[in-house]
């Protein structure tokens, strides 16, 4: 039987019942670019449920985001580029025949700040859901809050286990990327058949992050591992980390960490002399934005070139680099055409790719364009749509985790991703890592959900 979601306002403050309530009304649902034609039907549909944040002509969207701190270089990237692609479906009709309005609000990778600035974003500009929140320790700071207002929480920008794994605690909140266990298994099992005399070390962000990567790449590797080492976001000095992995004579390092840490790790090393193998988690695996950063940590002695090469990654949905791929031609041209100053990067291709699936979730959503119809959608229908990412969704009602697998591959110094396995699915758990055997199609409808 399907869990129903059933709202209640009691534990509410009253002006946050009375502006739900009142927006609990009749309108109409055709749909533009993004949802169903409805084309000549005339219908007029109910909303079941709450509508905050819709009006008959907008639909209001909000995320946090670093575009400030420590973390900001690249991650700053992701929002300019969904608001690109939301600029594409408003001048093709929008969905659900409105004008999706993005409201990105700055928490600097701070969970304080992330607290003040959803707490804004649901209560002051009361938006319809929060999509693509960026970070773990930043996001899991509102998600409780999130859920406890039964605000849609779509799509988070982290690979944490909690996002998806958490439904009866969680029920508004929807990953989005591989969590990092399934990535960190996969990880694992690659390291272990392909380098089984390795002596591994683990390098840690000090959160989901590390901790989901570790514990799925133990999986594999527990008899292999010689030294975990972990950082604290925020303190850029992790020269006693490095130093101890080399003095435990770890041999190939494996990275679960944000793309400022993988610079200063490789800079560091080079300091150090110290030259293992190399494997970081998509995460912290940008070639461009890491060549940035080790030449401005540098001072220009290091030159960003070919920074990552021979270094081993993992991929989920396709890179700019990947010219020829569909995905990336539509997403390239959207940005030509709707982007702020700035090339196309991977950072941008993400953004792009997350807007596609929540464009898609509204535009399925139009016959009930509430916050409940919209997660009644994604758990009956997530799983079987296709898009830029390389791996089904693991949406139903009792799992909001998002994509299923990797690929596993090798940066070349030209800064591609060459494959070395194909996409690999797996779960957070003990269940077997198969061979996925679909396959990516191309954009349909010009790119523009149906």
């Amino acid at each position: 039987m399907r869990r129903r979601i059933l709202r209640t306002f009691r534990s509410r403050p009253v002006a946050r019942a009375v502006v739900a309530l009142a927006g609990a009304s009749l309108f109409v649902t055709a749909c533009g670019a993004g949802g169903n034609d409805g084309e000549g039907d005339g219908d007029v549909a109910q909303a079941e449920g709450d509508t905050t944040g819709i009006t008959d002509s907008t639909i209001k969207l909000g995320t946090h985001m670093p575009l400030t701190g420590p973390v900001a270089p690249g991650y700053s990237e992701i929002p300019t580029g969904s608001k690109a692609f939301y600029d594409y479906v408003n001048a093709n009709g929008g969905v659900c025949d409105r004008q999706i309005e993005y409201t990105v609000r700055d928490d600097a990778y701070n969970p304080t700040q992330t607290s003040s600035v959803v707490n804004q974003l649901v209560l002051q500009d009361q938006v319809f859901a929060v999509v693509q929140g960026l970070g773990t320790p930043t996001h899991s700071a509102v998600v409780d809050f999130l859920n406890e207002e039964e605000v849609p929480d779509l799509f988070v920008s982290s690979g944490s286990v909690e996002w998806g794994e958490g439904v009866e605690e969680h029920p508004w909140t929807f990953g989005w990327q591989p969590n990092y266990s399934v990535e960190g298994k996969i990880i694992g099992q690659y390291v272990a058949e392909n380098f089984p005399d390795a002596k591994v070390g683990l390098f840690l962000q000090g959160d989901d992050l590390g901790r989901d990567g570790a514990a799925g790449a133990r999986t594999f590797l527990e008899d292999q591992i010689v030294s975990e080492v972990t950082y604290t976001p925020g303190n850029t000095d992790v020269g006693p980390q490095i130093a101890q992995l080399k003095a435990d004579g770890a041999d190939f390092v494996l990275g679960f960490n944000v793309p400022t840490w993988t610079a200063l790790s490789q800079l560091t090393a080079q300091r150090l002399n110290y030259d293992p193998e190399w494997f970081y988690s998509n995460v912290g695996s940008d070639t461009a934005l890491v060549g940035s950063l080790l030449n401005r940590f540098s001072e220009g002695a290091v030159s960003g070139e070919s920074a990552l090469a021979d270094v081993y990654t993992s991929k989920y949905v396709p890179l700019v680099e990947d010219t020829e791929n569909p995905w990336i031609e539509l997403f390239s041209g959207v940005w030509d055409e709707h982007g702020a100053d700035g090339e196309f990067t991977n950072f941008r291709m993400y953004g792009m790719s997350q807007a596609y699936t929540v464009v898609k979730a509204l535009g399925e959503s139009c016959d009930n364009l509430s916050r409940e119809g919209i997660v009644q959608t994604i758990e009956e229908n997530g799983s079987d749509w296709e898009g830029p990412w390389q791996a089904p969704f693991e949406y139903s009602a009792d799992s909001h985790r998002g994509i299923s697998g990797v690929s596993v591959g090798q940066v070349q110094a030209d800064n591609s991703f060459e494959a070395l396995t194909e996409v690999l699915l797996t779960d957070s758990g003990d269940g077997e890592i198969t061979e996925y055997t679909g396959e990516q199609g191309p954009p349909e409808n010009e790119g523009l959900p149906g």
